[in-house]
């Protein structure tokens, strides 16, 4: 990604809390692209969405936004953001918080755009926050987020709790954002299957380190679930099993490498992980 034009980067970031540590994390947001963050509770992602932002400030290394600080007001101006636990004074209405995203915006603040999400996601503008459902709570707080016209979103479990209808409404929402090559999406969620529809990389953070940010095509193309006898399985060469579990019928290993397994083992079954075997396999591992 080094060459690419980029929307944000988190470059040997760090912050320290008594009981935790993230980073030095280094992670990079393409222009024009939707990366996924992913991550077992307690990873970081949402510290790290935070630094990003300008929500926190880093205890160590550099934070790069669209350009620019995420401390300069300016910047934060093209930045749209959704968090899991940020949400709008319940006794408002659409229409209010609409009026008071004009003050804040200013002439960024676009009025009418506000008024077609609104429509968009049948969301009543006269009827109080207090009054929606989570999922037309998260629409509300996306048509705040894209009604200043942003360039960069960055989204903590937007579709977390959302039925499967209205996350694919969302889905929709950020493929049509993205359109626009100066845009970019940053997206943590736990609904992993939900990134391998949309995202272009994921980034994987675990234990307050990124194990890895890759391509989703190549890193799903490059692991592989090999479920085969234990002596086969000593048969492979050394770093291409990354954790095996053993059962009473034989062994299933998460692989780095599925197309040179399945040459070295063509008897042995070796589908391709999800996201989610390799955050379980991951997990397992670094449980021991």
């Amino acid at each position: 990604m080094a060459n690419e034009l980029l929307a944000a980067a988190l470059c040997g970031a760090e912050k320290h809390y008594p009981d935790f540590t993230l980073g030095p994390l280094n992670l990079q947001v393409p222009q024009g692209s939707i990366v996924g963050l992913v991550g077992e509770n307690g990873a970081g992602k949402t510290t790290a969405l935070k630094l990003l932002t300008g929500v926190n400030q880093p205890d160590g290394g550099t934070i790069t936004l669209l350009g620019g600080n995420p401390a300069d007001p300016a910047t934060r101006a093209e930045l749209g953001t959704v968090f899991e636990d940020a949400y709008f004074y319940e006794g408002l209405t659409a229409a209010q918080i609409g009026r008071s995203m004009a003050g804040i915006f200013a002439a960024r603040w676009d009025g009418d755009l506000y008024e077609q999400y609104l429509g968009r996601f049948a969301l009543k503008p006269n009827q109080p926050v207090k009054a929606y459902s989570r999922g037309m709570r998260m629409k509300l707080s996306l048509a705040t987020a894209l009604a200043h016209h942003p360039r960069l979103l960055v989204l903590d479990e937007a579709t977390s709790g959302l039925d499967p209808v209205v996350r694919g409404e969302m889905l929709e929402l950020f493929l049509d954002f993205i359109q626009e090559e100066t845009h970019s999406i940053l997206m943590s969620s736990h609904i992993t299957s939900d990134l391998e529809q949309v995202a272009d990389s994921i980034a994987y953070l675990h234990g307050g380190q990124l194990l890895f940010q890759a391509d989703k095509d190549v890193l799903l193309g490059e692991y592989g679930l090999l479920r085969c006898a234990a002596e086969d399985l000593a048969r492979l060469p050394q770093g291409l099993a990354v954790y095996t579990r053993r059962g009473s019928f034989g062994c299933e290993t998460l692989v780095k490498g599925r197309e040179e397994v399945r040459a070295l083992l063509p008897g042995a079954v070796c589908d391709r992980a999800s996201i989610d075997d390799i955050m379980r396999f991951y997990y397992g591992r670094d449980a021991k």
